[in-house]
């Protein structure tokens, strides 16, 4: 892995999007109303102990701050080991980090953890779209 040639803004641009995405995602009319029902909260409304904007907003910041350099990192790392990497090539490796350990890194902790499958499904979709848009994004500005 190298940081070698590294594009930050191409980075920060798949950050940007993956953020929004996810915004939108569980935005009020999309996810959130059935995500929360299937967690079991009735009301729609987080109780005062899982309201706390700043850990839930910086958490997320971090995380897709983290996801996106990570993906800009390997999506470097393969170029600068002599492979060309265009918009659908870069959009696979998204894919297949997205899917392949963004979703199911956390499938086992689900299922023992007693949460559905749509919960699981709802939360994972999001990060393997933003991280396969976000791949195309990087390898572009690259």
């Amino acid at each position: 892995m190298t940081f070698t040639g590294f594009n930050f803004l191409s980075a920060l641009i798949a950050f940007g999007f993956s953020f929004v995405s996810g915004a939108i995602w569980f935005g009020p009319k999309t996810f959130y109303p059935i995500w929360m029902k299937e967690r079991g909260i009735a009301s729609g409304q987080l109780n005062s102990n899982q309201n706390k904007p700043v850990l839930l907003f910086g958490g997320t910041i971090i995380g897709v701050l983290i996801q996106t350099l990570t993906l800009g990192l390997i999506i470097n790392s393969i170029e600068r080991a002599g492979a060309d990497i265009g918009i659908s090539d870069g959009a696979g490796i998204g894919f297949a980090l997205g899917v392949g350990i963004a979703m199911f890194a956390s499938l086992s902790h689900r299922l023992f953890g007693g949460e559905n499958l749509k919960v699981w499904l709802i939360e994972t979709l999001n990060d393997a779209i933003n991280l396969t848009v976000a791949g195309a994004i990087i390898a572009y500005f690259n």
